[in-house]
């Protein structure tokens, strides 16, 4: 097996986003990005890496020993390899996430995997960015994220997820920006509007601040 991707880091961490918060995983933080959204706190994956085969990433990551592992970024759909990737750690029985920033068609990524969909909202510069098919390719176990940064984001979101159903296609996640909304605000707007989603806060950063490979 001789692609070869671009890592910007492998490490070994607490979940700290998605419905598998809290557990032990195993991540593979791909660089390079193709969106530049106002709040994005993983900017320094937007750019180099280490070219690294898969196989070799693959060994990396199957000797943390968790049953869980993730692919992000950056974007991990920019690079042709990444369902090679996946494929490989679906083929060991591994539980699979793929975070991606919705812009890029998530139908390349095989079956079994669990992508976890960012919408963005206005307050990121790039609410344009949301690739529509998308919506048909969603599965009951995908995730789709929405990164709430003001008011303006949350009623943008109640308004995505009611025009296009969303509640019946994938679970739905609802996240504060750190230091632009206080979750406290996002979870009244919840509970005030009854909206299907789960809040997530990011237990990475509440439990070791902005520190990288956490």
């Amino acid at each position: 097996m001789s692609e070869s991707l671009l890592v910007c880091e492998l490490f070994r961490s607490i979940q700290g986003e998605s419905t598998y918060a809290g557990t032990v995983c195993s991540f593979v933080r791909l660089a390079g990005c193709n969106l530049e959204c106002h709040y994005c706190d993983t900017s320094y994956a937007r750019s180099g890496g280490i070219l690294m085969t898969i196989a070799s990433i693959v060994e990396k990551i199957c000797g943390f020993g968790t049953g869980l592992i993730e692919i992000t970024g950056g974007e991990p759909l920019l690079q042709q390899g990444t369902s090679a990737l996946i494929r490989d750690f679906l083929e060991r029985k591994k539980t699979v996430l793929m975070e991606t920033n919705g812009s890029l068609d998530i139908g390349v990524v095989p079956n079994g995997c669990i992508r976890i969909v960012d919408v963005k909202c206005p307050s990121s510069g790039m609410q344009h960015s949301f690739l529509e098919r998308n919506i048909a390719e969603l599965k009951r176990d995908d995730e789709v994220k929405f990164v709430i940064g003001s008011r303006e984001d949350f009623d943008f979101s109640l308004a995505f997820i009611g025009k296009h159903s969303l509640e019946k296609r994938a679970i739905l996640l609802m996240s504060p920006v750190t230091g632009m909304l206080p979750s406290s605000d996002l979870a009244q707007w919840i509970l005030d509007s009854n909206v299907p989603v789960r809040l997530q806060l990011q237990l990475h950063k509440i439990l070791w601040g902005d520190r990288r490979g956490v």
